[in-house]
């Protein structure tokens, strides 16, 4: 690697780990934030309008794709991404100043909602930039290995999000990094310090940018006049190209987001609030993970130099589809074996006039239930019960049967959420304060924790899973399409697939569990996608390791 390859590689990954730092530290501190900018709504709808807002930065990211797009085909790639990060960082720094519900009223969500959307338009337009940027100053040979340094980068903006967050959270104390902690101009809590400091990381990564040159094919091209003066219409609007984007969509990136998000965030997601793992504890576990799984990004974008893209990505979701199952199931043993235990022992039946039992799939949060068998199968799902649902004649009133006991009769949704909590733990599940539950209270109090490192070495096959099949796919994509479309083509199904399949997968997976009484149901999403992948895949996507990029 020479030392102008080096700095290039550089330059691209540095600003694109504090774009993902910026995008994560929302979704890591959403239940905080929803205090903060929802307070004129019931605690569990302030919840919901948080995971709400964060979705939107995520289902803006296609959008991001074909502005930044275009303009990095017409304008150029480097300032095309100097402009994204500028966006993404203003934007964070600005969360971070921004006033509650309680000091400017209505204006404070509708702001912060306008900014999570600006910060989702930037990384839709900064990943395909920074990737066509590392691409296109690769050697052939090589290219899988070098764009990899890029694919590293979501995973350490993750974890420098978690670092920052955890060690404010440890040194500060909990209710001052939520709530208490004076800053200034009248600002209060902690949370606020990590988007602030991403002003820091901008600077640095704008003054590194603008020492960059102009991509020398995208160069070339322009002093030979032939980019084109219409990249979204060249790159959409025929079918020889429109085939190319769909077959790259559906046969290499909707099998490689699910298996991200599963991996690094369902994970994180089914320890908190199904295993009822405490944050802190959560959050470590999965940072180790992540430090221990991230080299090997390199390993596989080099590997996919050698034998080809395409069947390291589709072996990578063939064998997350085909262990997931075992793999969660050990990590519900390993986090907390009482709850384990209960879900395999205790029998909880949900019995009603099937008339009264709708659907509960609600992945976006704003359905009502009103039906005594929805609220009962809703709230059971919510405290990670798992119930089978058995069905009673016509008019027969809904009620809970533990393990064939006394039936728990619905009188009203208090009632209910007051009997069932004592009743589940009589028959076997967790108190809250469970002992054999995994707690852990700093960083490296987990290598000294055989039960954590268990976790840690589960949740680290996850995460590799990830580095197989994340790895090569940005070389995979830059190969699929020519220079004067590239960086447009390319970012399209790249955010649809990760923006849509894979950032909506925490909440559809959920929805699933709710709908089925079962926790593990949600698994089926990620599996069923990888699946469609790998055929897709095999059947329809051509290798294309080693093009020459300039042609």
């Amino acid at each position: 690697m020479t030392k102008r390859e080096r700095k290039v590689i550089i330059a691209s990954s540095l600003g694109t780990v504090f774009e993902w730092y910026d995008f994560y530290l929302y979704g890591t501190l959403a239940a905080i934030i929803g205090r903060q900018f929802f307070s004129q709504f019931p605690p569990a709808t302030q919840a919901i309008f948080a995971l709400l807002t964060f979705a939107a930065g995520f289902l803006v990211r296609p959008f991001g794709a074909l502005v930044f797009g275009r303009l990095g085909d017409l304008v150029g790639r480097k300032y095309t991404f100097l402009l994204t990060i500028l966006i993404m960082g203003l934007s964070t720094f600005a969360v971070g100043l921004l006033p509650g519900y309680d000091q400017i009223g209505v204006a404070a969500p509708i702001i912060l909602v306008a900014l999570r959307m600006a910060q989702g338009l930037a990384l839709g337009g900064e990943y395909g930039g920074a990737v066509v940027y590392v691409a296109e100053h690769s050697p052939r040979n090589r290219r899988g290995f070098y764009t990899a340094w890029i694919q590293t980068t979501a995973t350490m903006g993750l974890l420098l999000s978690l670092a920052v967050i955890v060690t404010l959270r440890i040194n500060m104390g909990e209710e001052a990094f939520q709530t208490s902690q004076p800053l200034f101009f009248g600002l209060e809590g902690g949370w606020r310090i990590p988007f602030l400091l991403s002003i820091v990381l901008l600077l640095i990564s704008v003054y590194i940018r603008l020492q960059m040159h102009e991509s020398p094919i995208f160069q070339k091209m322009k002093e030979e006049g032939t980019q084109s003066k219409a990249p979204l219409r060249e790159a959409f609007g025929n079918w020889r190209n429109g085939k190319i984007v769909l077959i790259a969509l559906f046969g290499l990136v909707i099998g490689q987001a699910v298996v991200w998000y599963t991996g690094q965030f369902y994970a994180l997601f089914f320890l908190q609030t199904v295993l009822k793992i405490d944050l802190l504890t959560a959050n470590v576990l999965i940072a180790w993970a992540l430090i221990i799984a991230t080299p090997f990004f390199l390993v596989f974008g080099s590997l996919s130099d050698r034998i080809g893209r395409k069947p390291v990505i589709l072996a990578g979701c063939l064998l997350a589809a085909a262990t997931y199952f075992p793999l969660f199931n050990a990590l519900t043993q390993a986090a907390n074996p009482t709850y384990s235990s209960a879900i395999e022992n205790v029998r909880a039946e949900v019995v009603a006039d099937p008339a009264t039992c709708g659907s509960l799939f609600d992945p976006v949060g704003i359905r009502t239930f009103t039906t005594p068998c929805d609220v009962m199968r809703r709230t059971m799902s919510q405290q990670a019960f798992r119930y089978t649902q058995v069905d009673a004649p016509a008019g027969t009133p809904a009620q809970l049967v533990v393990n064939g006991g006394a039936p728990i009769a619905f009188t009203d949704a208090k009632a209910f959420t007051d009997a069932l909590g004592p009743a589940m733990v009589a028959a076997g599940y967790p108190a809250a304060d469970d002992p054999a539950k995994v707690r852990i209270d700093g960083f490296f109090s987990a290598l000294g924790n055989v039960q954590a490192l268990k976790i840690i070495a589960i949740l680290t096959v996850m995460v590799i899973y990830v580095t197989i099949v994340y790895g090569p796919i940005a070389a995979a994509l830059v190969e699929f399409f020519p220079t004067r479309i590239r960086y447009t083509a390319m970012s399209l199904p790249y955010h649809i697939g990760n923006g849509w399949f894979g950032g909506l997968l925490p909440a559809t997976a959920f929805a699933i569990v709710a709908s089925t009484g079962d926790i593990f149901a949600g698994l089926w999403y990620p599996v069923f996608f990888a699946l469609l992948t790998v055929v897709i895949g095999l059947l329809f996507v051509r290798e294309k390791r080693g093009v020459d990029l300039a042609d």
